[in-house]
């Protein structure tokens, strides 16, 4: 979508599914700011696919006067999403494990969805918009929280699903031991935390060898207190969306799905646009 045709189109929704809460927000393509407050409504407790749903029906009936009656919605949710399909569930109920997730939500809201993992849309709401805009070569992004998310983008298009939180390294799953969580849970000073991070980035630029790595979670507001600490080749920034970023993401992804091939659900009419 170029920009001329996003500043002439209304805002797109974007929705972000998670543990505590599901967040949504018209975006304006052109900026990639907010056209309106951003509404948060908690997550069910019992948060199967069809009680979210249900309360993303309700995000979508608050925005519904803001955005195209017949318009894309992009919704992001931290699980594995291949092809529509929800293959892991983290922080959600484990009846999203193999679920049909994207038609569910198309069947509920009677609109077209594209559903992406949470951290993916960050990734491209930070390439886009944030901290890696413009950015030329091999992007990888990091968020930093209760887990460690990941997301890989090579000249603007998003390789799915890397799930790089979860090498092994040392004989440990790497959130398990560099997540903001565990410095929280552990005590850890920001110099002892630094020492963690240093080990995870540069076993992750061994085998990426990226040309920026963006790091973001809510901990990234303090940067300045961990980042001059390491020490590897690729350069490191942290991310600037924070928030916003997976809401950002997955509204820019509904637009522009076609850009994104990995993202297309199979015998889809945007699968068969691609082929054509």
């Amino acid at each position: 979508m170029s920009e001329a045709t996003a500043a002439s189109t209304p805002p797109v929704l974007g929705i972000d599914i998670g543990g505590s809460g599901i967040k949504g927000a018209p975006v304006d393509l052109s900026t990639g700011e907010f056209a309106a407050d951003r509404l948060r409504i908690d997550t069910p407790s019992a948060s199967t696919p069809e009680n979210v749903a249900d309360v993303v029906a309700q995000i979508v009936e608050h925005f519904g006067g803001q955005i195209a009656a017949d318009g894309p919605i992009g919704i992001t949710i931290p699980a594995v999403v291949t092809h529509g399909i929800t293959r892991s569930a983290a922080n959600i109920d484990k009846s999203w494990i193999n679920c049909d997730a994207e038609k569910i939500f198309e069947d509920k809201l009677g609109r077209d969805i594209l559903l992406v993992n949470d951290a993916d849309a960050a990734g491209v709401a930070e390439v886009k918009y944030g901290a890696a805009a413009g950015h030329p070569g091999l992007v990888v992004l990091t968020t930093l929280g209760t887990g460690i998310g990941t997301a890989i983008l090579y000249r603007g298009v998003l390789v799915p699903n890397s799930e790089l939180g979860h090498l092994e390294i040392d004989g440990y799953d790497a959130e398990k031991r560099a997540a903001s969580s565990i410095k929280d849970k552990e005590g850890l000073s920001y110099a002892k935390w630094a020492k963690r991070l240093q080990r995870y980035y540069e076993t992750l630029e061994a085998l990426l060898w990226p040309d920026l790595i963006v790091v973001g979670g809510g901990v990234s507001k303090d940067s300045d207190k961990f980042l001059p600490l390491i020490d590897i080749n690729a350069e490191m920034v942290p991310a600037k969306l924070r928030n916003t970023a997976g809401i950002v993401g997955a509204a820019w992804l509904a637009a522009n799905r076609l850009q994104q091939p990995a993202l297309v659900r199979e015998g889809t009419a945007a699968e068969s646009a691609l082929v054509e």
